[in-house]
């Protein structure tokens, strides 16, 4: 029997996409189909065996079309394994990434039993048009701007490993059902 999971995530500027992408892809050469949608446009979250759920990471928290996903979704999602990850830290050093943990992910997993959350490095190259009040002020003061780091800090093989944990965790806990 084919099994399906639903990687819902909110993006930015693509770097939280280009890791649900990524997670998907994964899950897929693990012959599990895999729908990848941004939250807003998921209008039925029914249906799916598993659900990965993402969202970049800003001013310590999850974006907000994310959580109101999962608090609209929660009962659903209780039944089923679900697992979270952020995105955000622009740095390649696995202590800053931990650090980065957004502060509203602990109640989160507690809502929807997660099986487990990974912080993922993020992008972001100079001259990204600025989104939101935050970003803005970044972009206004010229030291704050520098201070920035600019590339991408996404460890792929990271993201590979997840997603195939996730596959491997989602088979022993369809087997179980």
């Amino acid at each position: 029997m084919k099994r399906t999971v639903l990687v819902a995530y909110e993006s930015r500027h693509g770097s939280t996409e280009g890791i649900a992408d990524r997670i998907a892809a994964t899950l897929r050469s693990r012959d599990i189909e895999t729908t990848v949608k941004p939250v807003d446009s998921i209008r039925d979250a029914d249906g799916y065996d598993g659900y990965v759920i993402g969202s970049a990471v800003y001013a310590m928290h999850w974006l907000g079309p994310v959580k109101a996903f999962v608090h609209r979704n929660r009962a659903l999602l209780r039944r089923h394994p679900v697992w979270l990850f952020s995105s955000g830290p622009l740095s390649l050093n696995p202590a800053e990434q931990d650090q980065a943990e957004a502060r509203d992910v602990a109640e989160l997993e507690r809502e929807v039993d997660a099986r487990g959350h990974r912080v993922f490095g993020g992008a972001w190259h100079r001259g990204t048009p600025p989104v939101g009040v935050l970003e803005r002020m970044m972009h206004v003061i010229p030291a704050a701007r520098e201070a920035l780091p600019d590339g991408d800090f996404r460890d792929w093989a990271a993201i590979d490993d997840f997603a195939t944990a996730v596959a491997g965790e989602l088979e022993l806990a369809l087997q179980t059902e």
